[in-house]
């Protein structure tokens, strides 16, 4: 009788226990960005000069969250000419809706933006940097299991109040949309 009650037991816990669900994610993307600070381009559509934007996403997703990390380099964001270009990298959460190969998603996090890169080797510490966030959507196409397109729109702005170690408060606000391959694991 007790050794029923202890299989039984056992039954129960093995049939009850979710399996563990997590994908890990490499997408490089190519975009541009617009609005706000970001020149000629008034809008996603409206854009006399597209100013490309390439980038890195990588992370992992379970079946609703995962957190994701966002490096991105902007050349000639504020024209032509040295000291130009703007870098992000950002560390997100992301809310995803797992409707099979289909997978919308918001993301949104914070991390450092440095306006008016260049390629003069001065360490982070002398560079101007600021303190940001970023806040978007996008969807993701799945072709099986291990590759998909992913294509999102994100706003990134400049938090102007936080002037400590190595962030200035200089401002900044402007849109990217982006489209890329997903390779997942």
């Amino acid at each position: 009788m007790l050794l029923r009650r202890i299989a039984g037991v056992l039954v129960v816990f093995v049939l009850s226990v979710a399996p563990a669900y997590a994908d890990g994610f490499v997408t490089p993307f190519l975009g541009y960005n617009f609005g706000g600070d970001s020149g000629n381009c008034i809008s996603l559509t409206d854009c006399q000069e597209k100013h490309v934007n390439i980038g890195l996403s990588m992370g992992s997703t379970g079946r609703v969250f995962g957190v994701e990390e966002d490096l991105s380099y902007a050349k000639n964001f504020f024209g032509a000419g040295s000291d130009n270009s703007v870098i992000t990298v950002m560390t997100n959460l992301l809310i995803t809706i797992p409707l099979g190969p289909i997978q919308p998603y918001i993301v949104g996090g914070v991390g450092l933006i440095r306006p008016h890169a260049s390629y003069n080797p001065v360490p982070v510490v002398t560079a101007k940097n600021a303190f940001g966030s970023d806040f978007g959507g996008g969807l993701t196409l799945m072709f099986g299991h291990s590759v998909g397109l992913r294509g999102d729109v994100r706003r990134f702005h400049t938090f102007q109040d936080v002037t400590l170690l190595v962030f200035t408060g200089e401002k900044l606000d402007f849109w990217r949309a982006s489209a890329g391959i997903t390779f997942r694991r």
